[in-house]
């Protein structure tokens, strides 16, 4: 068996910048376990598999350890994929997942992707999720799919040590830490250990909840954002309701064949 495998970089204007994913497009869906098995190997945070429908494309996504239920960087990548590598002309492509469906728009070399805002509700365990992000200080603790820690000063982001096991044990699905940036709107990192992924450098889904609450604390529709540790990527976000358009580039890295024995 010969799979097709396609390596970008999401959120990146140049190759080794933003997220790497891998993107696997399907003829018809194989075994779960074999997926899950083919992304443990990529050991990257997500392998998108997608295969043809009518409508569009069926798209899931895998991290090394379990499948998730909303990607960014490689709904980004899949959608890369569909117009790059397999040709097709359709100025957006629709794909079926499990947060619905996802449309993703050309917008010259940018690729802008509608998804669902997500509204944060206040969390109070700020002593045992300062704790686990190495002791710092809160300006404020909130939560959707993930818990967002709101900090003071960006400074802070770029220091951060924190506890994998003490996050492990936290509500959600990651953290995401944010602050107002001085070049961009939006500066933040994300962490995700109980999902397999101890930090994403650049994580789209996390913006459908920091999309909406900075759009509101800094009183604009558009923001752009970076995200990031020693590897960043940048993207831009506009808020429209209860959608969020996430939009950025993305560099093509490798291309190749998966080659599996039948035995």
């Amino acid at each position: 068996m010969k799979i097709d495998l396609y390596q970008v970089d999401a959120f990146a204007s140049n190759p080794f910048e933003g997220n790497p994913a891998a993107v696997c497009p399907l003829d018809a869906w194989l075994d779960d376990a074999l997926l899950q098995a083919i992304a443990a190997e990529n050991n990257l945070s997500e392998t998108a598999f997608f295969v043809p429908t009518e409508a569009g494309y069926h798209l899931r996504w895998f991290t090394p350890s379990v499948e998730v239920d909303l990607c960014g960087h490689a709904t980004l990548a899949a959608a890369w994929v569909v117009f790059h590598a397999l040709g097709v002309v359709a100025e957006a492509v629709a794909f079926e997942t499990r947060s619905g469906v996802l449309t993703v728009r050309r917008e010259g070399d940018v690729l802008a992707m509608d998804f669902p805002a997500k509204m944060l509700a206040p969390l109070d365990m700020h002593a045992e999720v300062a704790a686990a992000l190495g002791g710092i200080e809160i300006e404020e603790l909130l939560i959707s799919d993930d818990i967002v820690v709101v900090v003071e000063e960006a400074s802070v982001i770029d220091r951060l040590a924190p506890d994998m096991q003490r996050l492990k044990q936290l509500p959600g699905r990651g953290v995401a830490v944010a602050a107002k940036g001085d070049d961009v709107d939006v500066v933040s990192r994300w962490f995700g250990p109980k999902v397999g992924v101890e930090e994403d450098p650049v994580t789209g889904s996390a913006h459908t909840s920091l999309a909406p609450y900075w759009a509101a604390r800094l009183g604009k529709q558009a923001l752009t954002a970076r995200q990031g540790g020693a590897r960043q990527g940048t993207l831009i976000c506009v808020v429209e309701g209860e959608r969020v358009m996430i939009k950025g580039r993305v560099a093509p890295y490798l291309m190749g064949q998966i080659m599996l024995s039948d035995s």
